[in-house]
């Protein structure tokens, strides 16, 4: 059986895929990395059994089908305090730095099923500045999102998830010998013999979630954050498409707001000179002109 690693898409056939889906769905897939195009078409082939002919065809014929393609496209892997390092970061180093303002605005990008989200928010419990802390959560996924809102993972599946938190919310790594005691059941239900983690209601009433198109729409808030996040989203886009979105956060950034990238994400280009690098995070460092 051919599968997705030895499958190859040729420049003609993404350009046919891109032209057909785009005018099936609206959705422009023009500025995404060929690479990772061409990987994920490539899935998409084996997963659904098809050749390329046929699944051009069944996008222009039928709509739902269009829409399920581009919600396989731009689906993104998330887990509970994914890079525990990241989120060690965040803690002791980042948020501090806004614990004295009134109000605290944060916009995850790219949400996916909302561990960040909610990853973020346990967080934030923990500093004392979940009160006054305003999250805005998007993704161009409608499916995603629902699922978000709900904040219930499979169990068995996630169980690094219990490994993460205790990392992250129970132990220090700048010292050691400090331990904190705070139980699961704080922030979630874990219920074995259904296969669930099921986060507390506090936490998944506390987000405002809403589908976004990122690229199209840019900043829909009418606001500026403290933070932005947007992590393992921009690998996906290509040199042009990143310095279109660096602006938007940029933009959309106070004077000393931050931005969260994945671990392997950096700011390239023209605006790499606009953003300053500590740890892992990027802050504001000049104004555009």
């Amino acid at each position: 059986m051919l599968s997705s690693l030895t499958m190859e898409v040729s420049d003609q056939e993404l350009g046919m895929f891109i032209n057909t889906l785009r005018q099936a769905s609206d959705y422009d897939f023009s500025e995404y990395s060929d690479k990772s195009l061409r990987r994920r078409i490539a899935k998409i082939l084996v997963d659904h059994k098809m050749s390329l002919p046929q699944l051009l065809q069944t996008i222009e014929q039928e709509k739902d089908f269009a829409e399920k393609i581009v919600r396989e496209i731009t689906v993104n892997t998330t887990e509970l305090f994914r890079d525990p390092q990241v989120w060690h970061m965040l803690r002791y180093k980042v948020l501090p730095l806004y614990a004295h303002l009134p109000v605290i605005n944060i916009w995850d990008i790219g949400c996916s099923t909302g561990q960040e989200v909610y990853s973020l928010l346990i967080l934030l419990n923990e500093l004392g500045l979940f009160e006054k802390t305003n999250v805005y959560a998007t993704d161009i996924n409608s499916e995603v999102l629902t699922a978000a809102s709900k904040g219930v993972y499979r169990y068995r599946f996630n169980i690094n998830y219990l490994d993460n938190f205790d990392k992250v919310i129970r132990e220090n790594p700048y010292n050691t010998a400090i331990h904190y005691d705070v139980p699961y059941e704080k922030y979630f239900e874990i219920d074995k013999n259904r296969d669930l983690i099921r986060m507390k209601p506090f936490l998944t009433s506390k987000p405002v979630f809403r589908k976004h198109n990122l690229v199209q729409q840019g900043n829909i808030w009418l606001r500026k954050f403290d933070l932005i996040f947007c992590r393992n989203v921009i690998i996906y886009f290509n040199f042009n498409l990143q310095n279109k979105v660096f602006k938007t956060f940029h933009d959309s950034l106070q004077e000393a707001g931050c931005l969260v990238l994945g671990l392997h994400e950096s700011i390239l280009g023209p605006f790499s000179s606009h953003f300053e690098k500590k740890d892992m995070v990027y802050f504001i460092k000049n104004p555009l002109p």
